[in-house]
C-alpha cells in the first residue's frame, strides 16, 4: 500500500509540475471565457443591427403598417416600380427586394411572391418576411370568405395545463428540461474526463516505456501497483485541474460583471435562430406562480443522492476506461500504433452518448434506456442521464454492482497485458498477441 501511495504521489506531482499542465490550467479558462465574450459581442452587434429590405407591392393589399417588424426595416418602393427598384436595391445596402405580384386570388398572389438578393439571404430574415405575409394574406382570405375576424379572435381559448401528481402537489413544465440539462451535463462531463485523462494515462505509459525507465521502476514495484498508481495519480491531477478551471471561470464571470459591468451570461440569451426566439417568447409567458413552483421542485430534487451517484459513476467509469488505456499504452511502442486498439474503447462511449441523447431524453424509463444503463461500458453515461428523472434504487444498485465487477475483471485483464507489454519492444502487437499475454 505504501508503494502504491508513492506511485500515486509521483504521478500526481509529475503532472501538476509540468509546465504545459500549469500553463493550460490557467490559460484554458481565460480562452474559454474569451470565446464566450466574443460570442456575446458578435451576437449583440448582429442583433442590434436591423436588416433592411425593400418591397414592391403590386397587389395593393398591403399597407406600411403590415410590415411592422422589430428586426427588419422595410422600405416601400412600390411607386417607382419593380424594374427601377431592382436596380436601386442592387446598388444599395439592402439585403434584398421583396416583390408581391397582383393576382385574381390570394392563392395566386401567395404563389407568386419572390425575394431577390445578390447573395443568399438570412433564413431568419426570410422566415420573418414569410410570417408577416402569411398573417396578412390569411386575414384577407378569411374576410373574402365572409369570416368575421373579431369573432374569430374572441373565439380563441388560452389553455394552460397545470401539472400535478395524484397527491395534489403542483409540478412545473420546465422541470423535465432542467432534468435533461443536468443529465446531459453529467454524462458529457464524464465522457470528456475519460477521453482527456484516460489518454493522458496511455501517453504516460508509452513515454516511460520508450525511455526504458519502466525497467528500473518495476524492479521495485509490481506492474499492477504501477498501473493503479498511474491511473489514480492522473485522476487526482485531472480533478485538481477541473476544480481550478471551475474556480477561475466563476471568478472571471463574477469579476467581469462586478468590476466591468459585462454580463457574460448574455451568451445564453443570444438568439441565433427562430427556434430560440420562440423558446424565449414561451419563457416570458411563464407566470410568477410557475417560477415559484419550478424553484420548489428544484429544491425537492434529490440533489445529495444525485451528487453521490455522480461521484460513484464518475470514478468507476474513469477507472474502468483508464485501465484499458493503460493496457493499450503498454502494448505499443508509440502513440501512432494505438489507433488499432482505440475503436473498441471509444465505441461504447460514443454509443452511450448517442443512446443518452436519442433515447433517454424522450423515454428515460424505456427498455433501451434501462438496458444500456445496466451495461457497464455505457452505464456511467446513460445512468447519469437517467438519474435526474428518478430511477428505482434496485436498478442503480444492480448497475453499480455490474460496473464494479466489470471494473475488477477489466483491471485483472489489463494488468495481465500491462505486465507483459511494458517490457515488449520493437514488435507490432495485434489482438492475437494480446490474447497470449492474457493467458500467460
Amino acid at each position: 500500500m505504501k508503494k502504491l501511495l508513492l506511485i500515486i504521489e509521483r504521478e500526481f506531482l509529475s503532472k501538476v509540475r509540468n509546465r504545459t499542465f500549469i500553463i493550460m490550467t490557467f490559460l484554458s479558462p481565460v480562452l474559454m471565457v474569451g470565446m464566450i465574450a466574443l460570442v456575446v459581442l458578435l451576437t449583440k452587434s448582429s442583433i442590434e443591427k436591423n436588416t433592411s429590405v425593400a418591397y414592391v407591392d403590386a397587389s395593393g393589399l398591403f399597407s406600411p403598417d403590415d410590415f411592422d417588424s422589430k428586426t427588419i426595416d422595410f422600405e416601400n418602393m412600390t411607386e417607382i416600380g419593380f424594374e427601377k427598384a431592382k436596380i436601386i436595391v442592387q446598388e444599395s445596402s439592402h439585403e434584398g427586394l421583396l416583390f408581391i405580384p397582383r393576382g385574381d386570388s390570394i392563392d395566386v398572389i401567395a404563389e407568386g411572391v419572390q425575394f431577390f438578393s445578390e447573395e443568399s439571404p438570412s433564413m431568419i430574415t426570410v422566415g420573418e418576411v414569410e410570417n408577416l405575409l402569411r398573417t396578412k394574406l390569411e386575414s384577407e382570405k378569411m374576410v373574402q370568405s365572409g369570416i368575421d375576424l373579431n369573432k374569430l379572435e374572441t373565439s380563441k381559448v388560452k389553455l394552460d395545463i397545470k401539472l400535478s401528481n395524484f397527491s395534489g402537489i403542483k409540478s412545473s413544465k420546465l422541470i423535465n428540461g432542467i432534468r435533461i440539462a443536468i443529465g446531459m451535463g453529467a454524462g458529457y462531463l464524464i465522457m470528456m474526463f475519460i477521453l482527456i485523462y484516460g489518454a493522458m494515462v496511455m501517453r504516460s505509459v508509452i513515454e516511460e516505456k520508450t525511455s526504458r525507465i519502466i525497467e528500473v521502476i518495476i524492479s521495485s514495484v509490481k506492474p499492477f501497483q504501477l498501473m493503479l498508481g498511474k491511473i489514480f495519480g492522473t485522476a487526482a491531477a485531472g480533478l485538481t485541474q477541473f476544480l481550478i478551471w471551475g474556480l477561475l471561470i466563476t471568478m472571471i464571470f463574477v469579476g467581469s460583471s462586478y468590476f466591468f459591468g459585462v454580463d457574460l451570461s448574455e451568451a445564453s440569451n443570444a438568439n441565433p435562430n427562430m427556434a430560440v426566439q420562440q423558446m424565449d417568447a414561451q419563457m416570458e409567458m411563464i407566470s410568477q406562480d410557475e417560477n415559484q413552483t419550478l424553484f420548489t421542485e428544484l429544491l425537492n430534487l434529490p440533489l445529495v443522492s444525485m451528487f453521490v451517484y455522480f461521484i460513484l459513476y464518475f470514478l468507476l467509469g474513469y477507472l474502468l476506461y483508464s485501465s484499458l488505456y493503460a493496457a493499450i499504452g503498454a502494448a505499443v511502442d508509440n502513440e501512432t500504433d494505438t489507433q488499432q486498439f482505440m475503436l473498441p474503447v471509444l465505441l461504447p462511449l460514443v454509443l452511450g452518448v448517442y443512446v443518452g441523447f436519442a433515447t433517454v431524453i424522450n423515454d428515460p424509463h424505456g427498455t433501451i434506456a434501462t438496458v444500456f444503463s445496466m451495461i457497464p461500458f455505457t452505464s456511467p453515461i446513460v445512468m447519469l442521464m437517467r438519474i435526474p428523472f428518478g430511477v428505482p434504487w434496485y436498478q442503480i444498485l444492480i448497475s453499480l454492482i455490474l460496473l464494479l465487477m466489470t471494473f475488477i475483471v477489466v483491471v485483472w485483464i489489463a494488468a495481465k497485458i500491462y505486465r507483459v507489454g511494458i517490457l515488449m519492444y520493437g514488435k507490432k502487437t495485434n489482438y492475437k498477441e494480446l490474447m497470449k499475454w492474457i493467458r500467460y
